[in-house]
C-alpha cells in the first residue's frame, strides 16, 4: 500500500499534465491507441524474457510516433489508422503470450492493474517520468500552449513546433506505461482524461487546468486505493469508478444549475 500510494502521487503529476494536453489537443483516441498497443510490448517482453514494462515502453513510444506520423502524412482517415495500430498491438501481445512457455501469472496486472505489482523499480520509473514530463512542459510551456490551441498557426510562426506533436505523443507513451501498473492498460485512458476533463470545466487557463488535474488525479487514486483496500476490490477499477462518478455528478450539477 505504501508503494501504491507513493506511486499514485507520482503518477498524478504526469497524468494531470499530459492528460490536460491530450484533452485540449483532442487526442484521446490516440492516447487510447498507445495504451492498448503497449500490450504488444508486454507480450513480446514475456516471450523474450526481459522486463515487461521495458517492452511496453519501447512499443508504446514506437506506436505513438507512428500514429503521429500517419495522422500527419497518411491519406487514410486518422481514426481508422489509429484503430488498426490499436488492434495490431493487442493482437501481437496475445500471440506472443500464447507462444510463451508456461503461464505468465503477472499478466493480468497489466490489463487491470495491481497494487502488489508496484515494485521499487516501478517507483523509480514513475518518478523519472514525472520529473521528465514536468521539466519538459516547464521549458516548452509557451510552445505547447500555442500548439495545443492552434497547431497550424503555431507551426507557421515557428517550423520547429511541428515536432511538438511527436514530443507530446512520446510523453503520452511514457505516462501510459507508468500508469499501467496502477490501473491497467484497459482503464488507463480513463484516468488520463477524466481529471483533465473535469478541470477543463472550471478553468480555460492551461496551467491552472494542469494543476487542478494533478490534484484531482491524486484524490481519485488515493480514495480508490483506500476503498479497494477496505472493500477488497480491484484498485484500478475503484479508482476509475470514483473518477467517472465524480465526472457525471459534476456534469449533472452544472446542467441543473444552468437550468
Amino acid at each position: 500500500m505504501q508503494h501504491a500510494l507513493l506511486g499514485g502521487l507520482l503518477i498524478s503529476v504526469a497524468a494531470g499534465i499530459i492528460g490536460s494536453l491530450v484533452v485540449i489537443q483532442r487526442r484521446v483516441f490516440i492516447a487510447g491507441g498507445i495504451a492498448h498497443s503497449a500490450y504488444g510490448g508486454v507480450g513480446l517482453a514475456y516471450y523474450l524474457g526481459f522486463p515487461p514494462l521495458i517492452g511496453a515502453l519501447i512499443v508504446s513510444v514506437i506506436s505513438g510516433v507512428l500514429m503521429g506520423y500517419l495522422e500527419r502524412h497518411s491519406k487514410e482517415r486518422s481514426d481508422t489508422v489509429i484503430g488498426v495500430v490499436w488492434a495490431l498491438g493487442m493482437a501481437i501481445g496475445v500471440i506472443f503470450v500464447d507462444l510463451t512457455k508456461g503461464y505468465a501469472i503477472d499478466l493480468m496486472s497489466f490489463l487491470f492493474g495491481s497494487i502488489i505489482a508496484v515494485s521499487r523499480m516501478d517507483l523509480w520509473l514513475m518518478a523519472g517520468v514525472a520529473v521528465l514530463v514536468l521539466l519538459t512542459v516547464l521549458l516548452l510551456f509557451k510552445n505547447l500552449l500555442a500548439y495545443s490551441f492552434d497547431p497550424e498557426f503555431s507551426v507557421l510562426m515557428d517550423k520547429r513546433n511541428k515536432w511538438l506533436l511527436y514530443l507530446t505523443l512520446i510523453l503520452v507513451s511514457l505516462t501510459v506505461v507508468v500508469m499501467i501498473r496502477m490501473v491497467g492498460l484497459i482503464l488507463v485512458i480513463a484516468l488520463l482524461t477524466i481529471p483533465a476533463s473535469i478541470a477543463e470545466k472550471f478553468t480555460k487557463k492551461l496551467s491552472t487546468m494542469m494543476g487542478l488535474a494533478i490534484l484531482l488525479s491524486a484524490v481519485f487514486i488515493t480514495s480508490g486505493l483506500i476503498a479497494s483496500y477496505f472493500l477488497n476490490l480491484t484498485a484500478g477499477a475503484m479508482i476509475v469508478l470514483i473518477a467517472g462518478l465524480t465526472y457525471f455528478v459534476i456534469i449533472g450539477t452544472r446542467r441543473l444549475s444552468n437550468n
